[in-house]
């Protein structure tokens, strides 16, 4: 690298090409650990503004990239891996760490589900 230039750009090109597809793939025990270690990885952006955010991009019908966080305006079904499915309102508040709570129709809170237990999101209605 010549100067400061290129490497800002090559740290962006990290991040952008490694950092964020590892993010959208990881298990949560290894989202867990990488949290810890964010300043070191990332810098000093808030992890649930990028790593979860981009972890939870794995599944586009829950983000909305260009707020950073789970997207709570539109009702989504949740497919488990073990064949299950539950269908809610994402809640950004209380969902953290790789675990999604929903809101139902009738108010209830259903959660948390693990990121690793997802299989597919759809939006409902």
């Amino acid at each position: 690298m010549k100067n400061f230039h290129d490497l800002v750009e090559s740290r962006r090109k990290w991040i952008h090409e490694t950092l964020v597809p590892w993010c959208k793939t990881a298990e949560r025990k290894d989202l867990l650990l990488a949290e810890q270690e964010w300043v070191d990885l990332a810098g000093r952006p808030d992890p649930e503004l990028t790593l979860w955010a981009w972890a939870w991009n794995r599944f586009p019908e829950l983000c909305d990239p260009n707020v950073g966080k789970l997207n709570e305006t539109h009702q989504v079904t949740i497919f488990r891996k073990n064949g299950t499915q539950v269908t809610g309102y994402p809640d950004a508040r209380t969902s953290q760490a790789g675990l999604l709570f929903l809101i139902t129709d009738d108010g209830k809170t259903v959660g948390p589900v693990s990121i690793d237990d997802v299989e597919s999101v759809e939006i409902s209605g």
